[in-house]
């Protein structure tokens, strides 16, 4: 449910076959990420600072949109509409599918700069079901 992705995670891993991430995947050594109540129910503010090579890069607040009904969420960004389904998300795992300009990407991101190896082959599984 949403109100379990509040506060900080960590991005761990990642798989898509959108150009622009899979470039950003390459050089991306460290991200963090944390989420926000929005001004409203249907909304989510998200902070991201990464490492990108030797740069620290800080985006600063985005909004996201909350589709309750189908556990999404959209953020719009010049017209790219970016959707990521909730796949799997307890308290320490946060497993998203992303739509990209409707290409298709997963994401793992966990409480903890570290996950275990269970996490992973998890993971791992869900990358092979969607054909990465």
């Amino acid at each position: 449910s949403f109100p379990q992705l509040l506060g900080r995670w960590f991005y761990i891993t990642g798989g898509s076959k959108y150009p622009p991430h899979v470039a950003e995947m390459k050089v991306v050594k460290y991200a963090v990420f944390s989420f926000f109540p929005g001004s409203h129910k249907d909304e989510l503010n998200v902070t991201e600072s990464m490492r990108v090579n030797e740069t620290c890069v800080v985006r600063n607040t985005t909004k996201i949109q909350i589709l309750w009904h189908n556990s999404t969420l959209m953020h719009v960004d010049d017209q790219v509409v970016s959707t990521a389904e909730l796949i799997q998300s307890d308290k320490d795992l946060l497993i998203l599918k992303h739509f990209n300009a409707n290409i298709l990407g997963l994401s793992l991101s966990a409480r903890t700069p570290n996950v275990s190896k269970e996490h992973l082959e998890e993971f791992n599984a869900h990358l092979r079901c969607l054909g990465f």
